[in-house]
């Protein structure tokens, strides 16, 4: 994936040409440069946060009695998964979250244990805090 960003001067074949260039390797946006600090935040950081869910979640697995191998292959393949339904769903990522939540559930009983520990907070602070540094570098 990329993010552009078009300069005073450039026209719309200059964006054209940037999406093609870019878009043979991934996903292109384009945005107003003063976001991309923000996008460094996230997009930039974000999938050490990622590599560290997958290995937290391997951990996990293991503690629950996995082997080690299967258990990071199933993380791994846990987490692309959710990534691919979440990148071509038309659903809020919530009514995705909701859809694999049974009431009274193993899903939501794990759920609770995120939010008690403050698991959403804790990644948008991360992304913040990594914005900020990106700000203070520039």
């Amino acid at each position: 994936s990329a993010v552009i960003a078009l300069g005073s001067g450039a026209r719309e074949s200059d964006e054209a040409q940037m999406t093609e260039l870019f878009g043979a390797v991934g996903k292109v946006w384009t945005a107003d440069e003063k976001l991309f600090d923000a996008i460094t935040g996230l997009s930039g950081s974000g999938p050490a946060y990622i590599y560290l869910a997958i290995e937290a979640l391997a951990d996990g697995g293991v503690a629950a009695g996995l082997p080690r191998e299967l258990s990071a292959a199933l993380a791994s393949q846990t987490v692309l998964g959710a990534a691919s339904m979440a990148a071509s769903s038309d659903k809020h990522t919530g009514q995705l979250k909701d859809d694999v939540a049974s009431p009274g559930g193993t899903t939501i009983a794990g759920i609770h244990e995120l939010e008690k520990a403050g698991f959403r907070g804790i990644l948008m602070n991360a992304v913040v805090a990594a914005a900020n540094r990106s700000r203070e570098l520039s």
